[in-house]
């Protein structure tokens, strides 16, 4: 696993938003699928030191949030860009954000949320060793969506 953390740039954040394109119900993914977020993840000092872009081989292959929520959780986010999604990278690309968790921040617990739908992401997430932990509804993208927040402890 060849995968560089670097923080992100504004050029890497727009690059994101404006030419990464899910297919079919995935596009909810997009991130101009959302204004709201669509602002934020553009706002350089929202996105402050929390974002990271992710290179193998030196090409852009994804991207992870990293938020302390507490002293020993971090939150996460993250995407993979979307011509390497369902193409059996993602665990490497899970396994690469956890190290780099890991290395930087020594949580005993990390979360992240997933919309229920995508049963795909879920799958990784749980060879992983993330748990369910709860259900709730969430508004984006304009109406409101069930996702399921999930935890792994150390």
């Amino acid at each position: 696993m060849n995968y560089t953390f670097q923080s992100m740039t504004q050029e890497q954040a727009e690059e994101i938003a404006t030419t990464w394109h899910y297919k079919d119900e995935y596009s909810f993914y997009d991130m101009d699928a959302d204004q709201e977020d669509l602002k934020e993840f553009l706002d350089a000092e929202k996105r402050n030191d929390s974002y990271f872009i992710v290179t193998k081989n030196q090409e852009l292959i994804g991207f992870y949030s990293f938020n302390q929520i507490t002293e020993d959780t971090i939150d996460i986010g993250l995407g993979m860009k979307p011509n390497l999604t369902g193409s059996g990278q993602g665990l490497d690309f899970l396994k690469a954000g956890l190290k780099f968790i890991e290395s930087n921040y020594n949580p005993k617990k990390i979360t992240l949320s997933v919309a229920t739908f995508n049963q795909r992401a879920i799958k990784v997430y749980k060879k992983i060793g993330f748990k369910e932990v709860e259900v709730f509804v969430q508004a984006t993208n304009g109406s409101r969506f069930e996702f399921l927040k999930m935890a792994l402890l150390f």
